[in-house]
C-alpha cells in the first residue's frame, strides 16, 4: 500500500532499528513521511543504507529499498541530526527482561536523556517500545531534567503508542491496524498524533485515546490475553487426549461462539517469540512491585506453556523407547511461520530435550536455519536445506512450526525416506483424515493417535 499522493509530510525520527523500529520507520516512510532511523550500530546502519535488512519479514525489504532510494527513509548514527530532524520522535529500543522478569528501561531512559540533550524545538516523543506502566512519566522526567540543565524552555510531550504487530505479517498489520492506541492527556499531542495517523483514521481504523498508563497496560494486557488463550487450549488439549475427545472439534465448537472467536485457540506445543514470554514476566513483575500481588492466572499461563514445550520429547521417548542412536527429523525451527525469529522458540526446548535423551537431530526450516544455528550453538544439530533430506533414514518426523509447506507433504516420499512411518505433529498442521489414509502412525496434540 503506498501513500505517494499524501500532501502533508511530517518529519519523523525512529530511535532504534530493531524489529519494531525498522518496521515502524520503513512503513511511515512508505506513507510519505520524511523518516530518519537512528541506531548506534554503525555496521547495521551501513547495511540498512545498502538495502540489506537484519530480519526476515515479508514485504519489508522492498519497502526499505524503495524508500531509501526515494530519500524518504534515511539511516544514521548521528544522534543530534536525527533528534533535531523529527517533529515526532519514536523510542523503539529494546526492553530486555532483568533477572526478576521486569523490563530493563536502561535503553529507553538513555534515549530520553539524549533527546533532552539534543532537542531544541517543540516535539512529540512517542514510546513505541513495550514498557511498564509509568514509563512515559519517567521518560518525561528525564527529558525535562536535561532541558532544565540546558536552561531551555520548550514543549516536549511524551505519548504512549504501543505496537500490535504480528511477526510474519507486520507490514500488513501496520498499514491496516485493528486500532491505534494513544496514551496522553495532552490535547495538543493528541492533535499531532491524529495528524500523523490520519491515513488510518480515514480508512476506518479505530483511534483510541486514553491515559499513558492505560495505554502501557493495554499492550501488556493484549499479549497476556492471547497467551492465556493458547495455554488454556493446550491444557484442554491434554485433557482431550486423556478422555478421547478431539481438541480440533472443541476449537471449532467454541471458536464459532461470537463471544469467544477463533483467534489464538489452536492447541500445539506452546508459544514463544519475543513478546508473549517476556511480557507475561514483566506484567507479573509490575503486579508484584506495585502492591505485592501474585498474578495467579499469569503464573498458570507460564507454567502450562513450559510444560507443553517440554512434553513432546517425552512423548517421542515414550513411543520409541531408548532414543540412543535414533534419528529425529525436525521440521520447523522458528517460533512461528514467516519469520526467522528464534526467541523463546519451542524448538529451543524440544531439541535439547531430545539430545539429552540420546537422539540424533537433523533439522530443516525454510528461513530460520542461520538464526537457529546461533541460538543452538552449544548443541550438536544437523541442518539441511530440504525438508525431505531431513527425514532420510530418520526414525520419526517431528513438526514444530506450522509453515505452509509442511501442510501437504508427499506422503509416498516421506514413507520412502523415513525408517519408520511415524509423525509427531506438534502444530496439528496435517489433515488427520489424509494422514489416516496413508498408513502413517500419527501423533498430534489433543487428538487420538492414528496407529
Amino acid at each position: 500500500m503506498a501513500y505517494e499522493e499524501r500532501i502533508v509530510m511530517p518529519q519523523v525520527t525512529v530511535i532504534g532499528t530493531g524489529y519494531v523500529g525498522l518496521v515502524t520507520g520503513s512503513c511511515l516512510a512508505e506513507m510519505g513521511n520524511e523518516v530518519f532511523c537512528l541506531d548506534v550500530d554503525e555496521n547495521k546502519i551501513a547495511s540498512l543504507r545498502a538495502g540489506h535488512i537484519p530480519i526476515y519479514e515479508p514485504g519489508l525489504e522492498e519497502i526499505v529499498v524503495k524508500n531509501v532510494s526515494s530519500g524518504n527513509l534515511n539511516f544514521t548514527t548521528d544522534s543530534h541530526q536525527a533528534i533535531e530532524h523529527g517533529e515526532f520522535l519514536f523510542i523503539a529500543v529494546g526492553t530486555p527482561p532483568l533477572e526478576d522478569g521486569s523490563a530493563d528501561l536502561t535503553y529507553v531512559l538513555e534515549v530520553a536523556k539524549q533527546i533532552g540533550m539534543n532537542r531544541s524545538t517543540d516535539c512529540v516523543v512517542i514510546d513505541k517500545s513495550t514498557v511498564p506502566v509509568g514509563t512515559a512519566d519517567k521518560v518525561k522526567s528525564v527529558i525535562d531534567a536535561e532541558l532544565s540543565q540546558r536552561g531551555l524552555s520548550i514543549n516536549i510531550s511524551v505519548v504512549s503508542n504501543p505496537e500490535f504487530l504480528k511477526e510474519g505479517s507486520a507490514v500488513d498489520d501496520f498499514f491496516a491496524p485493528d486500532r491505534v492506541v494513544i496514551g496522553t492527556s495532552d490535547s495538543g499531542a493528541e492533535k499531532q498524533m491524529r495528524k500523523l495517523y490520519q491515513p488510518f483514521i480515514a480508512q476506518g481504523s479505530p483511534f483510541i485515546v486514553m491515559s499513558a498508563k492505560s495505554a502501557e497496560l493495554t499492550k501488556y494486557a493484549a499479549n497476556a490475553m492471547l497467551a492465556t488463550r493458547i495455554s488454556f487450549m493446550n491444557e484442554l488439549a491434554n485433557l482431550a487426549a486423556e478422555i478421547g475427545a478431539d481438541i480440533s472439534d472443541v476449537e471449532q465448537g467454541i471458536g464459532t461462539d461470537a463471544r469467544i472467536g477463533k483467534s489464538f485457540l489452536r492447541a500445539g506445543v506452546g508459544f514463544g517469540g519475543s513478546c508473549f514470554p517476556k511480557d507475561i514476566k514483566a506484567l507479573k513483575a509490575t503486579a508484584s512491585e506495585t502492591h505485592g500481588a501474585t498474578s495467579f492466572i499469569l503464573e498458570a499461563v507460564e507454567k502450562v506453556n513450559v510444560l507443553q514445550q517440554h512434553s513432546l520429547a517425552s512423548r517421542v521417548h515414550k513411543r520409541l523407547g531408548d532414543l540412543a542412536g535414533k534419528k529425529v527429523a525436525i521440521w520447523g525451527l522458528a517460533f512461528k511461520p514467516h519469520t526467522d525469529d528464534m526467541r523463546e522458540a519451542t524448538s529451543l526446548a524440544v531439541i535439547p530435550d531430545l539430545l539429552k535423551l540420546g537422539a540424533e537431530v537433523v533439522a530443516y526450516d525454510p528461513i530460520a536455519t542461520e538464526t537457529a544455528q546461533k541460538a543452538l550453538s552449544g548443541f550438536t544439530v544437523g541442518y539441511v536445506g530440504d525438508k525431505y533430506e531431513a527425514v532420510k533414514g530418520a526414525d520419526v518426523l517431528v513438526i514444530l512450526t506450522e509453515w505452509p509447506e509442511f501442510a501437504s507433504p508427499d506422503y509416498e516420499l516421506l514413507k520412502k525416506e523415513l525408517s519408520n512411518s511415524i509423525i509427531f505433529d506438534g502444530r496439528n498442521i496435517l489433515d488427520r483424515s489424509v494422514v489416516a489414509s496413508t498408513g502413517f502412525e500419527y501423533h498430534s496434540v489433543g487428538r487420538a493417535a492414528i496407529v
